[in-house]
C-alpha cells in the first residue's frame, strides 16, 4: 500500500507542484507587502528584497518548467 501511494506521489509530481504553490503564495505576499508600503518607506532595501524574491521565483519557475516531462 505504501509503495503504491509513493508511486502515485512521484507520478503526479505532487511535491514539486506543492512547492511551486507555496513559493507563488510567498511571492504574491511579498508583492502585496511592497505595494502597500507608503512612498517614504519604499527604500532600496525593500526594493532589493522584492527584486531578490522576484528573481528567485523566476529561476524556480524556469527550472520547474524545464523539468516537466511531456
Amino acid at each position: 500500500m505504501a509503495e503504491v501511494t509513493f508511486e502515485r506521489i512521484l507520478k503526479w509530481r505532487l511535491l514539486p507542484r506543492g512547492m511551486m504553490l507555496v513559493m507563488t503564495y510567498a511571492y504574491l505576499q511579498t508583492l502585496f507587502w511592497f505595494q502597500s508600503l507608503p512612498p517614504d518607506a519604499m527604500t532600496t532595501q525593500a526594493a532589493g528584497l522584492t527584486a531578490t524574491v522576484t528573481g528567485a521565483m523566476t529561476g524556480a519557475f524556469g527550472l520547474w518548467l524545464g523539468s516537466e516531462k511531456s
